[in-house]
């Protein structure tokens, strides 16, 4: 079922001596706002951890691996048509959902349902066809969103085969920041970096601790460009908590996810309460550092009652959410009632 509603997501995870985020212009130091010692996590660090997730998982990712070896934007659409074209179910299936796509495919191909010899039998003689063209852009366009994930999640530019479409993701992922200042850890180990037929020596640099907080909406309207459903909603909602777990290199080792909370809006409703973590306040137990949880408490006091006065106007249609079995009651205090959602729950494999 087609997504129809705004959402409103807080997404924490804290990292315990560990780099989230390495930044290359820094030695790959963890990035960093100097000024106010806290760490920044960008967006493509969410986002990469969840697309290689959810490969893992066996879905197709846009601009990915075929036969392990790393292919070029055209190459993966040829393959993708080809792989739809050869697949007369598939097909027919696409046909049934866009009449006018047959329509157009009968115009140029006849109705023999010998899918893909038709097509790569006239297709150079309908290069320049202007009805081969828009037929052309509006398949390959159709089939790349059914096709892959990342595409109907976070949106992409395209331009090749025929197609030169840009898709606004429905989800978007601001970057992430420490919800407190933080240490590093003083002695940098000094590491062998392996390379054909040589080493050399660098540094790892790691944070004590940082409790780190992601604010991202989805939006319907940008939904509808990509085909992104309900079901890819639920599907994100378990990748963005399950990913971090996944990604278990020396420098990510030592992060979990602590909380997802969504807000999600009825369908008639086509704003946003706007970044949810100026709505929570972290709290240090003493003036020492933090190096754990129990060293801060996180108080949701003024988003719960935002919350109920969105509630009372009518906006919101419900509150979905997760906490790690980890995050006691008095680490994350007031919060806003929410239903909750088992995000541990294995993400099915496809194909």
């Amino acid at each position: 079922m087609m997504l129809n509603q705004n959402s409103d997501f807080l997404y924490l995870f804290q990292s315990t001596l560990s780099n989230p985020n390495g930044d290359p212009d820094q030695e790959n130091k963890p990035r960093m706002d100097y000024e106010t010692s806290t760490i920044l996590v960008s967006d493509g660090r969410r986002k990469r951890d969840i697309r290689d997730y959810l490969k893992n998982k066996g879905f197709k990712i846009f601009v990915d691996t075929l036969a392990d070896q790393k292919v070029p934007m055209d190459k993966m659409f040829y393959f993708i048509r080809d792989a739809w074209l050869d697949d007369k179910g598939k097909m027919n299936v696409l046909f049934s959902d866009n009449p006018q796509l047959k329509e157009q495919w009968e115009k140029l191909f006849g109705k023999d349902e010998n899918y893909k010899d038709a097509y790569l039998k006239k297709e150079e003689q309908l290069k320049k066809n202007k009805d081969f063209t828009k037929f052309n852009n509006e398949f390959l366009t159709e089939i790349i969103k059914r096709e892959l994930i990342d595409i109907r999640l976070f949106g992409s530019a395209m331009a090749v085969g025929g197609v030169s479409k840009t898709f606004t993701g429905p989800v978007q992922i601001n970057w992430g920041y420490s919800l407190h200042p933080v240490d590093f850890v003083k002695s940098s180990t000094i590491t062998s970096i392996m390379n054909e037929d040589s080493s050399t020596f660098g540094k790892k640099y790691k944070l004590h601790y940082a409790l780190i907080a992601h604010y991202g909406t989805i939006n319907k309207y940008s939904a509808r460009q990509t085909g992104m459903s309900k079901e890819d909603r639920d599907l994100f909602r378990k990748a963005i908590v399950q990913s971090i777990m996944a990604n278990q290199t020396d420098s990510k080792q030592g992060q979990e996810p602590l909380l997802y909370l969504e807000i999600v809006y009825k369908p008639d409703f086509d704003g946003y309460l706007g970044d949810l973590r100026r709505f929570i306040d972290a709290k240090p137990h003493k003036e020492e550092a933090i190096r754990s949880i129990n060293d801060i408490t996180v108080d949701f006091d003024r988003l719960r009652e935002t919350v109920k006065e969105m509630n009372g106007k009518g906006y919101i249609e419900k509150i979905v959410g997760w906490k790690h079995p980890f995050a006691k009651e008095e680490h994350l205090i007031n919060m806003p009632e929410y239903e909750e959602m088992d995000l541990w729950a294995p993400i099915k494999m496809e194909g």
